[in-house]
């Protein structure tokens, strides 16, 4: 039983689409199909934004763009005769931190956050961050209003995993227990204190020797002037996961014909469904296909075998193999005959577990994508499944 096909162009067609969610492993081309995507849309009349948060930076060399930051830039060179457009970006996660620190605290205690090391710290390197703050610049993109649709290319997580729990995984930090317990001092009143002050100053203690003083007071500093900020934190992060789930939300799991690829995009498959996300179908990336023939693998291997007994050497002199390119062309046809047959079984072992899940192929190409025409080819690709 094969898979339903990926309407691509159906997709990104319906104006209720509004945003496009590109999620797998690290290393299966999920950039590259956010930006072919992106471009495919855009040519077909959408208003569309790709975010990326690939440090490769391999989005801004295909589009053509000398550089990509946290601002959208319009790419050029795009065909606009059916009205549309298309911008880029690529997610700066502390930059996006320190906006929303200066959007929802007062000047001074904003500089007091942005100065403080231990924010420096979080806010550049804390387990999640990069996630949380991708899901913080989607809905203020959507919230800006200026697409009608939005490509988000997800981190290169360890985990694919890791997009859909950044921002409960966040918001508890911030909210946790030894948040509050940093923070008592500040919400305690001066009574309270004085009968707390004991088992405070115990705990303390404790902290200053497994964090050191100097980083026990810069936590300290930095949750109290942060502690108005933590409502908004835990708002935004149930925001974000609202307008996942939304209708006008659509998930595409990318994966390589590989075993770990497709483990991990069937346990997303299944985390989505689970989450009640909308998952629009699988995009199976750097398919090698056959060719068709009836030349199978075995009798290429045996054919290329019979060429190299004919070239064998028949003594001092004799002439060098005449069939050197044909036996390599044979061995190769095989290998590929080969792997194509691995991937297939592969691919469908998926979609047996997966039945209901709509599937397109996109076949390797010969050499990477790195301007807007080999996007082109991956996105027409992608809209003509059933060729």
């Amino acid at each position: 039983m094969s898979a339903p096909k990926l309407e691509m162009d159906r997709l990104i067609d319906d104006r209720r689409t509004r945003i496009i969610v590109c999620c797998g492993s690290g290393g299966v081309g999920k950039t590259t199909a956010a930006a072919a995507i992106g471009l495919r849309a855009a040519e077909r009349g959408r208003h569309a934004c790709v975010l990326t948060v690939d440090p490769a930076r391999r989005l801004a060399q295909s589009m053509g763009l000398t550089e990509l930051d946290n601002t959208p830039r319009a790419v050029a060179d795009v065909d606009a005769t059916a009205g549309g457009s298309l911008d880029a970006m690529m997610l700066d996660m502390k930059r996006t931190f320190d906006d929303i620190v200066l959007s929802h605290a007062d000047p001074q205690r904003a500089q007091q956050i942005l100065a403080n090391p231990f924010y420096v710290s979080l806010s550049s390197s804390f387990a999640g961050t990069q996630e949380y703050m991708a899901m913080e610049k989607l809905g203020q993109l959507r919230h800006a209003d200026e697409w009608d649709l939005i490509v988000v290319d997800t981190p290169p997580s360890r985990s694919a995993l890791d997009f859909l729990d950044a921002p409960q995984r966040l918001s508890r930090f911030l909210d946790g227990r030894l948040i509050r317990l940093l923070t008592a001092p500040a919400r305690t009143g001066m009574s309270a204190m004085r009968v707390l002050n004991a088992g405070f100053a115990v705990m303390t203690g404790v902290l200053t020797k497994i964090l050191g003083t100097q980083v026990l007071k810069d936590a300290q500093t930095f949750v109290t002037a942060l502690d108005t900020m933590f409502g908004g934190f835990r708002e935004r992060a149930e925001a974000t996961y609202r307008l996942l789930q939304a209708p006008g939300t659509a998930f595409l799991v990318v994966a390589a014909p590989e075993p770990d690829a497709l483990r991990e995009a069937s346990y997303f498959v299944e985390r989505l469904d689970s989450e009640r996300m909308p998952l629009a179908g699988l995009i199976l990336n750097r398919v090698h296909t056959s060719a068709a023939g009836r030349l199978s693998a075995a009798r290429s291997l045996a054919a290329a075998e019979t060429l190299e007994m004919q070239d064998k050497p028949n003594g001092p002199g004799s002439d060098a193999p005449r069939h050197s390119i044909a036996v390599a062309a044979l061995r190769m046809h095989a290998e590929r005959m080969h792997l194509s047959k691995r991937e297939r079984r592969l691919a469908e072992h998926f979609t047996s577990a997966h039945p209901a899940i709509p599937v397109a192929e996109v076949i390797a190409q010969p050499e990477d994508v790195h301007d807007l025409d080999g996007l082109r080819v991956i996105g027409t690709i992608l809209s003509r499944q059933d060729l």
